[in-house]
């Protein structure tokens, strides 16, 4: 039953440098990030099939609808919105 959704701010872990907004739906950690999820770029680049920071750091793979995500390479934090 349980709708969890939550609106995060993923981060570089290594420079602490905002990336994007993304909209979580269910339980658990973040292991990708769907595209159309993702609500407001910030500071990213995409090139090699991977997802970078700009300090010079990847922080994802670009598995086509969705970002696969490094583990201990990115941060986020965010709020849970109220159910729709």
């Amino acid at each position: 039953m349980g709708y969890h959704a939550r609106m995060l701010v993923i981060k570089c872990a290594a420079c602490r440098r905002k990336l994007w907004k993304y909209f979580k739906i269910g339980k658990g950690e973040v292991l990708r990030c769907h595209k159309d999820r993702i609500t407001k770029l910030y500071e990213m680049e995409e090139r090699d099939g991977k997802v970078w920071c700009l300090c010079g750091k990847p922080v994802g793979i670009d598995k086509g609808g969705h970002f696969s995500m490094i583990r201990n390479a990115f941060t986020y934090a965010g709020t849970k919105d109220p159910k729709k």
